[in-house]
């Protein structure tokens, strides 16, 4: 754990396979998680501020009691921070971290029966375990993935950061951080919120934003949230069935990607994303440019009829994952655009270096895993031809010819 003192944090049983918060909090899902030089990740988050960690055992975690703004608009952000929310109060952050994380599937079940059914997931997906779809706000969504619109992961965070500072409630400090809650559609229904959005840099997406809050700000309390999967439903409310499954998606799917259709700023893309990852809907399968040239190099489209993304291609795109992948196509496909994304590529290069006779340390996930092998272990250096870019890099590949006693330590 190097220097980080975890000893007053609460901790959640959770392997690396099921969960790893390094790549699903970095994988283009939620925009406001912040990781600081301890490997802490924090953000503002019903009504408080979450810190976590992770070693190959366990999640650590903590909640930071907040502080009240009484002019949530006007944020106070100058304000010093105080001792006191540096202090840990018991709470309910355990049940709402099973909630956001999404934790009741059997990720490694789910990640078996994808391989089965695809060679290409088999291929890719034991670099990129533990990537699971959080059960997010749907209005945060929503308004994050109308600002991904020709834009990249980096950018949407420093606009939805922005958001937050001029129009969230300020729930307190971290590490003299001021953390901002999301605002509520109301906040940006106001007059001048187009003006101001554009002034800080949100171009044509200002109008969007301004627009789309009018329209939620006016309709009954809870519409969005009335969209979910019953499957899938708010913190605190019991499951329910979701409907009866087909390789279009279930009629609740199909009804709440067309409601949010109806929209400012959100195309089919958007309604799919906020379908996934802000209600639920397991089936939803996004097509942005990754999925497509995923679905292009990989899948075979981008001929003959489905030789460019038209609409009729984009809906045989979200079909052919369905009916490949299942109900949770939309989990599966999360793995293959994380796979695909730069920030990632490094995945690619497994490094493996001998410490000891008989002791190999690999690097997985950002930590160390060291193995002692009773023989010594044949490592085999290999050149690999990345498909996405064509590059040559350099990959070990360990053969481990007989049984072994993993000794799991964090890198430090």
């Amino acid at each position: 754990m190097g220097g980080l003192n975890l000893a007053e944090w609460q901790k959640l049983p959770v392997s690396l396979t099921e969960l790893c918060i390094n790549t699903t909090l970095r994988c283009g899902q939620s925009f406001r998680w912040r990781k600081n030089d301890s490997g802490i990740w924090s953000m503002a988050l019903h009504n408080r501020i979450l810190c976590l960690h992770q070693d190959p055992e366990y999640l650590y975690y903590r909640s930071l009691p907040t502080i009240k703004s009484e002019a949530p608009l006007t944020p106070p952000s100058s304000q010093p921070p105080s001792l006191a929310s540096e202090t840990i109060t018991a709470d309910d952050t355990l049940p709402l971290i099973q909630h956001y994380f999404n934790l009741t599937p059997n990720l490694l079940e789910l990640y078996q029966q994808w391989s089965a059914a695809d060679a290409n997931f088999a291929k890719k997906a034991p670099k990129f375990t533990g990537v699971r779809i959080l059960r997010q706000d749907a209005w945060e969504a929503l308004v994050g993935f109308i600002c991904s619109s020709n834009n990249n992961i980096a950018r949407i965070s420093q606009m939805v950061h922005k958001l937050c500072v001029n129009y969230g409630p300020i729930l307190g400090h971290f590490e003299g951080e001021p953390y901002h809650d999301f605002p509520e559609p109301q906040a940006l229904a106001h007059d001048g919120v187009e003006a101001k959005l554009r002034a800080l840099g949100f171009g044509y997406r200002a109008k969007y934003l301004h627009q789309t809050a009018c329209m939620v700000a006016s309709k009954p309390a809870g519409w969005l949230d009335s969209l979910r999967n019953p499957e899938a439903p708010v913190l605190g409310t019991k499951p329910r069935p979701g409907g009866e499954w087909s390789a279009e998606g279930r009629a609740g799917y199909r009804a709440a990607h067309e409601q949010l259709l109806t929209l400012q700023g959100v195309g089919p893309k958007v309604a799919d994303c906020v379908c996934l990852m802000g209600l639920g809907w397991g089936e939803a399968v996004p097509v942005d440019t990754h999925v497509w040239q995923i679905a292009q190099r990989d899948y075979k489209f981008g001929k003959g009829k489905h030789a460019s993304l038209t609409k009729q291609t984009y809906d045989a795109v979200g079909a052919k994952f369905r009916s490949l992948w299942g109900q949770e196509a939309g989990w599966a496909h999360s793995v293959l655009f994380t796979a695909d994304l730069r920030a990632f590529s490094e995945r690619l290069v497994a490094k493996v270096e001998v410490k000891d006779e008989g002791v190999v340390v690999k690097t997985e996930e950002g930590i160390e895993v060291e193995v002692d092998v009773v023989k010594t272990e044949k490592v085999l250096e290999k050149g690999i031809k990345r498909e996405r870019d064509g590059e040559e890099s350099k990959m070990f590949e360990v053969e481990e010819k007989i049984a072994r006693l993993a000794k799991r330590r964090r890198k430090t």
